[in-house]
Formats: structure tokens, sequence, C-alpha cells
């Protein structure tokens, strides 16, 4: 099996769980409890590939600073080792506020761990590698046309594609060279709702498959997951769950997905493991599915 080339961002997520909500401009309010943990979209879809024990390269800039000397020690922990060299800038991290209810507000202070050399690239063993996953963030960075150019290079690769909110806002002469390489799109509901104009999930699912020629995903939250791939729609049933946090719930699953096609699964079977894998992170605090509670669910 080769291995799942997985570009982007790895940060400290520093989550802040609130008592009751957002606070608004001058409100003073206390929070019930804070922690720092490792985090990034590029960093959470590859440990949701590893607990499937697929092979993978976290392609991830460690920058200077506390943060990236906090992100380098974990990892360090977790025998992973960037081929990136130590960039002179800083990493930045992402502020995590979760109300009572589970839902999540991101603040992001972005420093080298979303900015990519061209020369980078040429340290990654293309023999080694037929998958690539890609985040909206990274492409939508002064350095975004940097990574959409090695793709264009390396246009045989299988490229998953999670824009995130920011499919509206990456540079559109981006966005179209991205699509012309025909990735799978994974997007949740209002994300896609927003790329593509529509009013319905399947209307834009469709539409969306009419710009890249490949199968569109469409995560539903609590009504499951839908996708479209050129001939055939369905809509993959929720795993019910008691929501804690929504953190990485959209990483975990990409990355479960990716996983399971590469072992062989059927779409329909990935996105029901994947559905699986994405309740149990929502139930939990953070984005990172602890070891035993994967082991758990016997996916293996």
């Amino acid at each position: 099996m080769k291995k799942v080339l997985v570009i982007g961002s790895t940060v400290v997520d520093v989550v802040v769980n609130l008592v009751n909500h957002l606070p608004k401009t001058g409100e003073d309010v206390h929070i019930r409890s804070q922690h720092m943990s490792l985090g990034g979209c590029a960093y959470n879809v590859s440990d949701s590939i590893r607990h499937f024990q697929v092979p993978y390269i976290l392609f991830s800039p460690v920058g200077t600073g506390v943060y990236g000397d906090f992100v380098r020690e974990e990892l360090k922990k977790r025998n992973i080792v960037s081929p990136i060299p130590t960039p002179k800038k800083e990493n930045g991290c992402c502020y995590c506020f979760v109300e009572n209810t589970g839902e999540r507000s991101f603040i992001s202070y972005h420093g080298a761990e979303y900015l990519f050399e061209k020369e980078w690239f040429s340290l990654i063993p293309m023999e080694e590698i037929d998958s690539v996953y890609i985040c909206g963030l990274e492409i939508e960075e002064a350095t975004g046309s940097n990574i959409v150019e090695f793709l264009e290079s390396h246009s045989s690769l299988n490229i998953y594609f999670a824009p995130g909110p920011r499919l509206t806002v990456i540079d559109p002469s981006l966005v179209k060279r991205l699509y012309k390489l025909s990735p799978i799109l994974h997007l949740n509901e209002k994300e896609a709702l927003e790329a593509s104009g529509k009013a319905t999930v399947s209307d834009a699912a469709a539409y969306l498959y009419e710009q890249t020629h490949n199968t569109v995903i469409i995560t539903l939250g609590e009504k499951g997951c839908f996708y479209f791939n050129g001939e055939k729609s369905e809509l993959i049933s929720p795993v019910p769950t008691v929501q804690k946090d929504t953190i990485g719930a959209g990483d975990s699953h990409i990355g479960s997905v990716i996983a399971c096609l590469q072992k062989g699964d059927s779409l329909p079977e990935a996105i029901q493991k994947a559905n699986r894998i994405s309740s149990c992170v929502v139930a939990s605090s953070g984005a990172l599915l602890a070891d035993s509670d994967f082991d758990k669910l016997g996916l293996l």
C-alpha cells in the first residue's frame, strides 16, 4: 500500500471551555477550563489515517517560538518527523472557544505552519505516495500557488480537497486550477451551499461535481453524510452521539474516508466508518480520538 501525503498545518489548539456563551464586547466572563493540545487540519487528518494503520507522510512546517516548540515536542513523542526544515518564522496557534452547547468558534493566529516554499516539495519521495490531502487554509495563503503547482506537476495523484469555509475566499483562479485536477471534495452542508449558491444539498453536490468531475462528499451533522459520484447519490445514516464539542469532527471524517478507501473499502463503507469516527470525536473533548476509544469501535 502506498502512502498518503498530508499537506497542511500542525498547530497548538488552545481549547477554552466557556461557562455559557461567547463574550460580547466589554463583557467579563469566566471559563470552566482550558488546555493545550496538538491540532491543525493536516495533523488531525493524519491522526485519523494513523488509526487505520494506513501509511502517510505529514508534510507540515513547524516554526519557531513557544508554539513551535510545543508542536515539535509533541510530534517527537509520537515519532513523527516532517520532511520540511524548520522555517525562521514563528508557529501560530488556534484558540478554540467551546460553548456549553458543544459548538465551537475559532480565532487563529497564522504563522509558519501555513506557508509552503516551492523548494520543499522536492523533498517528497514521490515513488512512495499515490494520494494527497489538502485543506483550504493553506491554499488561501500567499504561498498557496506553490501547492497547486506541485499538484499540477503530479496530476496522477488522487487528490482529496477539504476546503472548509475558505472556498469562497480563495483566489478563484487557484480554485479553478484545483478543480481541473478532479479532486474529491469534502465539505459540510453550510460550506457546500455557500460554495455552490444552491438551496439544497443534492443540487449543491451536482453543481460541484460539474466543476470537478469527481465525487462530492457533504457531511450533514446529525443527519448523516451525503455523497454524489456523478451516477449515484446516497445519504449515509448518522451515528447518534452526545455532543461535547465539534472540534476536529470534519478532519476526522475526511481522514477516515481517505484511510478506508486506501484499504479498499467502497465509498459507502468508508463513509459509514467515518461517521462512526466523527461521532466519537464529537462526544469527546478536542480534535483527536484516543487510541483506546478507536479500538472500542472494532474497525480494524
